[in-house]
């Protein structure tokens, strides 16, 4: 019956989503509408990945739960590049971030927490999480030092990014060949190999096809939602800042935010630990980067750099170092997840009065 709901929910909001925006409604409505219908195309994207994670097996659908969860706020950040809002790309980049390692990592070790005393995962995979998001915070933390500091020409500007960026993707790369090739069974979770007798909504060739039709879903909504926000953000007076980094990060991350709560509370906190820090790991090193390597290829005079302002700097560090004291010892519990929502609600009102 849930199910029957959801997708009529699906079905009527992404209808409503497309009249709205071909027969030209408010702009206001339009948003709304748009948002409410990318929280449904990303809970359908979420569970189309994961009925395809279980015929891929653990390791391979990690992955693939980690790069399609990320598909709403790639995808709405792609055409974001394409209008040349950079400022607001670099804002959802850094929500994206902090609302995966507070929001989303901090709802589900407070309820799960709530559920089950304390609950532990693999803390060698913590540990190492841990290492490449200090990685990342560097590695945006130096360009924009240099740049800023050493005045660099336009020219410099963009070749520092370029370079920064591809450095980026080699080190997810090779993350990727660490984690699932030369030592998968050393950051494997016992929870996450276990048998839970789950079985998949739909069988292996329909799960192909509805991720690939979630995806298209995904693609169009974006656009519909991306048209109206300019107009939104003067219409109520929002900085650029708050709406990337709160409204569309929180939007974006939508199916995320179900799946890792909902395995969290089944006491699967390993898998739910990784789709949240994951998640994030794969913005800051493959996403981000990604998005600046589009840029060259839309505009080649006006790229996208790599240089974050010292607010987002500051918002994506401190989410880095509690995420990480929080996650590195491998167990969890209720109190430490309402710390993350906390420092969350902080920069929520921090980011509001910019």
């Amino acid at each position: 019956m849930r199910q029957k709901l959801f997708f009529a929910g699906l079905i009527v909001m992404f209808v409503l989503s497309a009249i709205g925006h071909y027969a030209h409604w408010d702009m206001t409505a339009q948003f709304v509408i748009s948002a409410i219908a990318i929280i449904f195309v990303a809970g359908f994207l979420g569970k189309a990945t994961e009925s395809v994670a279980h015929y891929a097996g653990q390791r391979l659908g990690g992955f693939l739960n980690a790069t399609f969860g990320n598909a709403a706020e790639l995808i709405i950040a792609i055409f974001l590049v394409k209008e040349g809002l950079f400022d607001m790309v670099k804002a959802s980049i850094t929500g994206s971030i902090i609302g995966n390692l507070l929001l989303v990592l901090g709802l589900s070790v407070l309820l799960g927490g709530l559920k089950y005393k304390v609950q532990n995962f693999n803390a060698k995979l913590a540990d190492h999480n841990g290492t490449l998001m200090t990685l990342a915070v560097v590695a945006l933390f130096v360009p924009a030092v240099f740049i800023k500091v050493e005045h660099f020409s336009l020219d410099q500007d963009k070749l520092l990014s370029i370079a920064v960026a591809c450095i980026l993707i080699v080190s997810y790369l090779l993350w990727l060949v660490f984690s699932m090739i030369t030592h998968k069974d050393m950051l494997a979770d016992e929870e996450m190999i276990a048998d839970h007798g789950e079985e998949p909504t739909w069988s292996k060739g329909v799960s192909i096809i509805m991720l690939f039709v979630a995806t298209a879903m995904v693609a169009f909504v974006s656009e519909w939602l991306v048209h109206t926000l300019d107009t939104f953000t003067h219409k109520f007076g929002l900085s650029e800042l708050f709406v990337g980094a709160f409204v569309i990060a929180i939007v974006g991350n939508a199916a995320e935010h179900s799946a890792a709560v909902m395995l969290a509370m089944k006491n699967k906190m390993g898998a739910a630990v990784e789709i949240a820090i994951g998640s994030s790991l794969q913005i800051a090193l493959f996403v981000a980067p990604v998005l600046i390597l589009l840029s060259v290829l839309f505009n080649k005079s006006s790229i996208m750099d790599i240089v974050f302002s010292p607010i987002e700097l500051t918002a994506i560090g401190v989410s880095v170092f509690i995420a990480k004291s929080v996650s590195k010892d491998g167990s969890t519990n209720w109190y430490e997840g309402a710390l993350l929502l906390m420092l969350y609600v902080i920069l929520g009102f921090a980011f509001f009065l910019v």
